[in-house]
Order: C-alpha cells, then structure tokens, then sequence
C-alpha cells in the first residue's frame, strides 16, 4: 500500500497544474454595443493598411516592418528568450564533461624521496543527472517558454503599434499640408478681396475702415501659417524615425488627404476579440509563465535526487594510456532535502504565488481595455464620418454664400462685413474638414488596432478559454 502511494505521489508531483481560468462570465460582453458599418467585413485584413487605397502609405509600412527601430529591438528580446529557454532545458539533460592532464616531477639527491621523479598522463570524464521526479526542471522550462511566447506576442504588439503609428503621422502630415493649403487659398481670396477695397477707397467710394478690417483679414491667417508649418514638420520627422531613418533630407509625395479612402471594418464577437489581440495574448503568456512557477516553487520542497559517474584512465606513458589495466570508475547517487531553511522555501512559494494574482489582474485588465477600446474606434468611425458628412454640405453651402456677396461687395449691394463672415465660414469649414477627415482616417486606424490588425493567436498556444472557439477551426494558419 504504500510502495503504491509513493508512486501517486511521484506522478502527481511531476504533472503541471492547470493555469487559472483569468476571466469569469461577469467581466466578458456578449456583443459589442458600437455601431457597426453595414455590409463591412467582419475582422481586419493582415495587410489591413492597403484598404485605405495609397500606394505611398503601403510602401512606408513596407519600410518601417524592415528598419524600424523598436521592431529590432523586440526581436532581439525574442532571440534572449529563445536563449533563455535554451538554458532552462539543459537541466533535462544529463551533465557530461572530460578532462585531460599530464604532470612531470624529478628530483636530486633526498628530495627523491619526497618527489620521486616521472610522468602522469591522465583522461577523465564525468558525468552528473538531476532526476527530475517532482516536475521542477520541466516548471522551469515550461516558464521560460512562455516567456518566449510573450516575447513573440509582444514582437507582434510592437509591430501592430509601428504600422498604426507609420499610418497615423503620414495621414498628418497630409492633412497639415492641405490646412496649410486652404490658409494660403484664403489668403489668396482676401487680396483679390483687397484689391477691390483699394480701388474703392481711391476713387472714395468706401472708408479705410473697408481696408484695414481686410488686412487684419490677411494678418490674422497669416498668423497661423508657421504654427501648421512647425506641426508638418514634426509629423514628418516622426514618420522618419518609424522609418528608421534620420529626419535629414526625408520627405512624402504630396498627395490629397481626399483622395485617401476610409475603408470599413466590423468588429465580431467580444470572445473572438481575446484571440486577436497580441497584447492580451502577451498578458496569457506571462500569466502561464508566472504559474509554472508557481508549480516550481511547490516542487522545490520535495528531494531533489542527483546521479553521478566518472571513469578514466591514468598512465606513467601516454602509450599505455587507454590500456583497461589503467582505467577506474566511480559512481553513485546523492539524494538532497531541505530540513531548516529558515522559511526561505514557504517564502519563495508565497512570492510566486502572490506574482500570479498580480498576473490574473493584469489579464483582465488588458482585456478589459481590449473591449472598451474596440468600443471606442466604433463610435469615433462612426461620428466623424457623420461630422464629414456635414461639413461637406456645409462647404458647398458657404462657397456659393461666398462667391454671392464678393459680387454683391463689388457692385456695392453688399457691405464688406457680409463678405467677410462669408469668407470666414467658409474656409473655417474647409479647415475644419480637413481635421475631420483627418479624425476620421485615424479613428479608422484606431479600430484596425483595437481589433488587433488581422493578428489572431493559434490555438496550441493558449492557456485562456473562456474565450469562443469558432475563430480556431476557421484561422488554421493565421499567420
């Protein structure tokens, strides 16, 4: 009975325990409550940046997915990682070494007595094995992995950002070369205003007031200029470094923001999302890395049961050396446990597991986030597309308001104030357009982010299943 009781006791001991189910129905919607674009698909593309349509953009995030900085350094976390688990590995392996000596000594006269002279050839190898009964060398292991898992996750997360962050300055930068545009378009429009206040004023037909409201016009625009023009060049430069390239000598193709398309993405089932996000997998990876260590320190209480062996051969001649008459061996077992360590074991296991709560909340926060995020790119979609919508009624109201009163100005029908509110409205809402539009593209690349970019986690690899498994028989290989 109890040789069958030590055997329960060793298969227990040496199976890994489940890793904590991180998130109750409580904490997971059912659907998502944003309003969602009718006839779009569900779930981004991979290449999700090419649906806005711009052969320019697609190059840039070729480049950044090549140079970027961060993405270097993210791989090279994962090659660590590898390393790691590398190591960790090892300890499943038995430990063999050799070694090699040759030794001379002489002597004169009674000192022959104590060193008598001659030569030692010597061939030695050694070798040691941890059985690994209790499990503790593969909770190692098993940590390290996920590490490596994490590291690969967070790679992913790095590349999602980049792509996003590559989309985001270009589209700004568009958008302050058109806003730049439109300033010098109404510049344009207050001196051909201009030129009609001066001719009126010279022949007395209006008052220098006409004139001075119109230059403090021109004034006032051209006061905003070098503001846009500083915020073009930092969008610029930031796009460089994405690029992993010096700012020195950078520079896009001007295109038309317009002309950039905002292509529609739905969002599928709140569950699926936690398969799609590499930053909520990031959170699962570390989450099962902390608990197989959680199974290690539990492990590190039982005897840790170490084989040895060494054998060689030692000879006064190098050519009698491997001779079986001068060979000799030794081995042996070695059993060790802990019996007072001073609460060093009890407090290695609380720390790891107090480290795995930390863990489970960092899981549900991120996935927490992931859902309020999604949410959020739903309505910004949906709300600057509607305020674009707007503005372009508008636009095409005040250009015909303005177009009315310069004629009505200029064959003296009209005030001059009333030219100048028509001007006002209308390149305010030309200004105006283009920071929507610009709100608009982004909220778009806002929701491809928080839908995790076409990214979605293969199913060997998770640890959390609460989550739907519909989205694993449909994405065999999902990347």
């Amino acid at each position: 009975m109890s040789k069958a009781w030590l055997t329960l006791t060793v298969l227990l001991a040496g199976c890994a325990t489940q890793v904590p189910q991180a998130l109750p129905p409580r904490l997971m919607p059912r659907t998502f409550i944003g309003p969602a674009p009718s006839g779009a698909q569900v779930w981004p593309d991979a290449s999700w940046w090419r649906g806005f349509g711009d052969a320019q953009l697609a190059t840039l995030v070729e480049q950044a997915q090549a140079d970027n900085r961060d993405l270097a350094v993210a791989a090279a976390r994962v090659m660590q990682a590898e390393a790691q688990s590398t190591i960790q590995r090892s300890a499943l392996f038995p430990q063999i070494s050799g070694q090699s000596n040759y030794q001379a000594s002489g002597c004169k006269g009674l000192a022959c007595q104590q060193y008598p002279s001659g030569k030692d050839f010597g061939l030695q190898l050694s070798a040691s094995y941890e059985l690994d009964f209790w499990g503790l060398a593969r909770d190692n292991l098993r940590a390290a992995n996920e590490q490596l898992k994490a590291a690969r996750f967070a790679q992913q997360s790095v590349a999602l950002t980049v792509t996003a962050n590559v989309a985001t300055q270009y589209l700004t930068v568009l958008s302050l070369r058109r806003r730049i545009a439109i300033a010098d378009e109404y510049i344009a429009a207050i001196n051909s205003i201009l030129d009609v206040i001066k001719l009126r004023v010279k022949a007395g037909a209006t008052s220098h007031l006409d004139l001075a409201q119109e230059q403090a016009q021109i004034e006032a625009v051209q006061a905003q200029l070098p503001s846009l023009e500083i915020l073009e060049k930092e969008a610029l430069y930031s796009l460089a470094i994405l690029l992993g390239r010096p700012p020195e000598g950078f520079d896009v193709t001007p295109d038309e923001l317009d002309a950039v398309l905002a292509p529609a993405v739905g969002a599928g089932l709140p569950s699926d999302l936690l398969l799609r996000r590499p930053d909520v997998a990031l959170a699962e990876a570390s989450l099962a890395s902390v608990h197989a260590n959680v199974d290690a320190a539990r492990a590190a209480f039982l005897p840790q049961i170490s084989l040895i062996g060494s054998g060689g051969f030692l000879s006064g001649t190098i050519g009698t050396l491997l001779q079986v008459s001068n060979s000799g061996y030794t081995y042996g077992a070695g059993l060790l446990q802990a019996i007072f360590d001073g609460g060093k074991l009890i407090g290695e296991k609380r720390v790891a597991e107090a480290t795995q709560k930390q863990y489970i909340a960092a899981y549900q926060n991120a996935a927490l986030n992931a859902y309020a995020d999604v949410e959020s790119a739903l309505i910004e979609v949906a709300n600057t597309g509607r305020a674009e919508s707007h503005l372009r009624s508008l636009i095409t109201a005040a250009q015909e308001a303005f177009e009315i009163s310069q004629l009505q100005y200029r064959q003296g029908a009209a005030d001059l104030i009333i030219v100048l509110q028509a001007q006002q409205t209308l390149f305010s809402a030309e200004d105006q357009l283009a920071q929507t539009v610009l709100a608009n593209r982004l909220a778009s690349i806002h929701l491809y982010e928080a839908l995790g970019g076409g990214w979605v986690e293969k199913p060997e690899e998770r640890t959390q299943f609460a989550a739907s498994v519909s989205v694993q028989a449909q994405y065999a290989d999902p990347r």
